[in-house]
C-alpha cells in the first residue's frame, strides 16, 4: 500500500510555488483563484434555541499550465465567523443547533497533473467528484471543501469507455484540522468505469474504503448505474437507475450486507424540468447503508435530516421542478430555480420519518456575482425526526 503520501506534499509545495515564476518565464498560462463565500444560515429546530451563522469562506491561489500537457495548482482556504452563536461541531454552544462550518485555515488544494489525449494523472491533495456526487464528493455547500491527499489515474483512451483509479491517504473532511473527525488516515482505493452505448450510459463504481478513525464509516460498496434519455416532440426524457451493495472491508464496516437502489425520470421542455425518483437505503445489524465520501446536503432533502441512514433504513420518494433562463438583470446570465417535495418512510417496518419542502433561487447579478436564497422546511413524524426549517441567503464571487 502507498501509506506516507502526505509525506510528498512538501515537495509538491516547492514544486507548487516555482511552477507559476516558471510558467510566467516560458510564456505558459498562469491563472489566480479567489473563490468569496458571504452566507447566513438560519435553523429553527424543536427542542433548540433558534440559531443564526454568519460566515464568510474564501480560497485563493494559483493554477499554472505548462506544455506537454503538465499543470501545477496551489489553493489555500480560510473560514470565518462574523457571529458565533451556534455549535459548529468544534465548539459546542449549549441549546443551539448544530451549523457545521467551524473556523479554518488550511491548505485545501495542493497538486501536480498531468493530462494527455489518452491518459491523466494527479498527484497531492485534490478535489475528487465522481459523477453525480452521491458516492464521492467535495460537499461543496458547506464552507470547508472536503479534498482528499490521494493520487489518480485515468484512462479515456478507448472509444466511448473512461476509467479512473484512485488511492486515497486521508481525508479532508469538511469538519477541519480542529475537529477530532476532521481527517480520515486512510488506506483506500476508489475505482470508476464509464461506457456509453445504443442502450445508454452504464457507470461501475467500487469504493474500498479503510479509515484508522472510523471502523464505521470503513467498508466495501460496489454500484452500477444506468441511465438514458429520448428527445421526443414534446422534450426530453430521461430514465436512470443504480444499484449497490455495501459489505465489510479488512474487517470493517457492516456486519451484515445492505443494498442500495434508486430510481429516477425526468421530462425537459424549453426552460422547464421536472424530476421525480425513489432512492432506497437499506438498514440491517443496527446501522444503516453509508455514503462517507458524498457531498451528502445535495440527497434525501436539503434540512440534512439523514445525513446518517437510520437503523431501520430510509425511503425517499421525491417530485421536483427546475427552472432556467429567468432574465432579470440586463448584461447578467438568467437566474434559476427549483422546488423538490420528499417524503421519508423506513425500509424496513412500516415507519413514517416525516416529509420535506425545499426550494431554491439563483440570480447572477453579473459575471463575478451571483446571489442565493435557498430553504428548506421538514416535517417530522409523531415519531420521525424532530421538525425544523433552515433558510440560507448567499453572495458568491470567482475570479
Amino acid at each position: 500500500m502507498i501509506r506516507g503520501l502526505s509525506a510528498c506534499l512538501p515537495a509538491l509545495a516547492v514544486m507548487a510555488l516555482v511552477a507559476p515564476a516558471q510558467a510566467q518565464e516560458t510564456g505558459q498560462i498562469v491563472k489566480p483563484i479567489l473563490d468569496l463565500r458571504l452566507r447566513a444560515e438560519q435553523v429553527d429546530q424543536d427542542g433548540l434555541d433558534s440559531t443564526l451563522a454568519l460566515t464568510l469562506a474564501g480560497r485563493f491561489g494559483l493554477d499554472a499550465k505548462f506544455g506537454n500537457g503538465w499543470s501545477a495548482l496551489v489553493e489555500g482556504e480560510a473560514v470565518g465567523h462574523i457571529t458565533n452563536d451556534f455549535s459548529d461541531t468544534v465548539d459546542t454552544v449549549p441549546g443551539k443547533a448544530v451549523i457545521a462550518d467551524p473556523e479554518a485555515f488550511e491548505l485545501n488544494r495542493l497538486q501536480v497533473s498531468w493530462k494527455g489525449e489518452a491518459a491523466n494523472a494527479t498527484l497531492g491533495r485534490q478535489r475528487i467528484i465522481f459523477d453525480d456526487a452521491r458516492f464521492v464528493g467535495n460537499v461543496g455547500f458547506r464552507q470547508n471543501e472536503q479534498t482528499f491527499d490521494a493520487v489518480r489515474f485515468g484512462i479515456a483512451g478507448f472509444q466511448n469507455v473512461s476509467l479512473d483509479y484512485v488511492y486515497v491517504d486521508k481525508v479532508h473532511r469538511i469538519f477541519g484540522d480542529e475537529s477530532p473527525v476532521g481527517e480520515f488516515e486512510s488506506d483506500s482505493h476508489l475505482v470508476r468505469a464509464g461506457v456509453t452505448t445504443a442502450l445508454g450510459d452504464f457507470v461501475a463504481t467500487g469504493l474500498f474504503l479503510d479509515f484508522d478513525e472510523s471502523a464505521a464509516a470503513s467498508g466495501q460498496t460496489l454500484v452500477l448505474g444506468w441511465s438514458d434519455s429520448w428527445k421526443l416532440e414534446a422534450g426530453r426524457f430521461g430514465l436512470n437507475a443504480r444499484f449497490g451493495q455495501q459489505s465489510e472491508y479488512h474487517g470493517r464496516g457492516p456486519a451484515q450486507d445492505l443494498g442500495y437502489q434508486s430510481y429516477g425520470a425526468s421530462f425537459a421542455r424549453n426552460d422547464l424540468t421536472l424530476i421525480g425518483g425513489v432512492e432506497i437505503l437499506e438498514g440491517a445489524g443496527g446501522r444503516g447503508f453509508a455514503t462517507p465520501l458524498a457531498t451528502l446536503h445535495a440527497f434525501q432533502g436539503w434540512a440534512d435530516v439523514f445525513l446518517n441512514t437510520p437503523a431501520a433504513g430510509v425511503r425517499d420518494s421525491s417530485l421536483g421542478l427546475k427552472g432556467a433562463g429567468v432574465g432579470l438583470i440586463d448584461g447578467a446570465k438568467p437566474a434559476s430555480w427549483a422546488v423538490f417535495y420528499h417524503d421519508f418512510d423506513s425500509d424496513n417496518g412500516d415507519l413514517s420519518y416525516g416529509s420535506e419542502f425545499d426550494a431554491v433561487f439563483r440570480v447572477p447579478i453579473n459575471g463575478w456575482l451571483t446571489f442565493e436564497a435557498k430553504g428548506a422546511v421538514f416535517s417530522g413524524s409523531d415519531n420521525g425526526p424532530a421538525d425544523r426549517t433552515k433558510f440560507w441567503v448567499a453572495l458568491e464571487t470567482r475570479f
